[in-house]
């Protein structure tokens, strides 16, 4: 009987050709789960580029609603909407004045484009306040949790009364997300969802954001966002918000704290999302714009990575370009 030598175990044969590596794959991307964010600035007739972020501009009216539509024909799953004001108070009250530019962003995406893109919107103070903080301030200076509470629900109420699908609260106030949970009951508008900024981190890799924004932030956000060096925090804020009604928890940033992604995605029981921000956006268009990496490879390997953490949901600057990318 002739003696069989024990295989050789082989795993590249799975790699050898794009149609195995395809059929085999863990992990994919679709443009559904895939949200566009998009800023508004009031006061111009012609977009502004964002100088920190290539590609990306400070859209007019007309432009948006172009944008809106271009996003929808992608097949992408969404877009959050920021509003840019040309003017500003201690107390934000542009984010609630129903003229006001987020609230109009809101209404023209809805008038464009109905239910073929979930519209969602940044409910948070920090683009409306002359301080740039995402709260009100008492007489010494710091966030005034509770009040900033009473504005964040007078808030809700007017981006749904515009039309939002689905509102973001972003501040990181403690409480915010039963608080408008509670209001939009309350006002019968059961029908709009809460994206919740679960585990959002005080990051370096903001920047180019805030100019995007016009942010006029002295200071930081250390006292209500958390610190970097503290996952289970992240963790423990997402249970949190599940608990208060969020339909969707997100961890931001997200390249730096994948980590936290995939445990808050092992502790929840509803979607998760990730917000590729403009840090990480910067980072990749900077490095391809001196040669240095495989821009669009860099771009499929980044969301690639969301999604193996965990996420459901990505909110990145790519996501119509990613969208014809993974058609191809």
């Amino acid at each position: 009987m002739t003696e069989i030598e024990k295989p050789v175990i082989r795993p590249r044969r799975l790699r050898q050709t794009p149609a195995l590596r395809r059929m085999v794959a863990e992990t994919s991307v679709e443009p559904r789960q895939l949200v566009l964010p998009m800023f508004l600035r009031e006061g111009i007739d012609a977009p502004v580029p964002i100088g920190s972020m290539p590609g990306q501009v400070q859209h007019t009216r007309d432009s948006l609603r172009k944008a809106v539509a271009e996003a929808a024909e992608a097949g992408i799953g969404g877009v959050m909407l920021f509003g840019v004001p040309e003017t500003k108070d201690a107390v934000g009250s542009g984010a609630i004045d129903p003229e006001g530019i987020l609230n109009v962003a809101i209404a023209d995406a809805v008038a464009e484009v109905g239910t073929a893109l979930t519209v969602m919107s940044d409910l948070c103070l920090d683009e409306f306040t002359d301080h740039g903080h995402c709260g009100v301030l008492d007489e010494s200076g710091r966030i005034d949790n509770d009040r900033t509470l009473g504005l964040y629900a007078e808030m809700a109420l007017a981006q749904a009364a515009a039309g939002v699908h689905m509102v973001g609260p972003s501040g990181m106030m403690d409480g915010q997300v039963g608080v408008i949970r509670a209001v939009l009951d309350a006002a019968e508008r059961t029908d709009v969802s809460i994206l919740a900024y679960g585990a959002k981190y005080a990051s370096a890799f903001y920047g180019p954001f805030r100019e995007a924004v016009g942010s006029t932030l002295e200071g930081d956000r250390r006292t209500y966002q958390q610190d970097p060096a503290n996952a289970l925090e992240g963790v423990r804020e997402a249970l949190l918000d599940v608990e208060q009604g969020a339909d969707i928890v997100m961890v931001k940033p997200g390249l730096p704290y994948l980590d936290v992604l995939r445990q808050v995605k092992d502790a929840v029981d509803i979607p998760v999302a990730a917000y590729n921000i403009s840090g990480e956006y910067a980072m990749v268009e900077a490095a391809a714009a001196n040669g240095w990496i495989d821009r669009e490879a860099a771009i499929l390997e980044t969301l690639t990575a969301f999604r193996r953490a965990g996420a459901d949901v990505i909110l990145t600057y790519w996501a119509v370009e990613a969208a014809g990318l993974l058609s191809r």
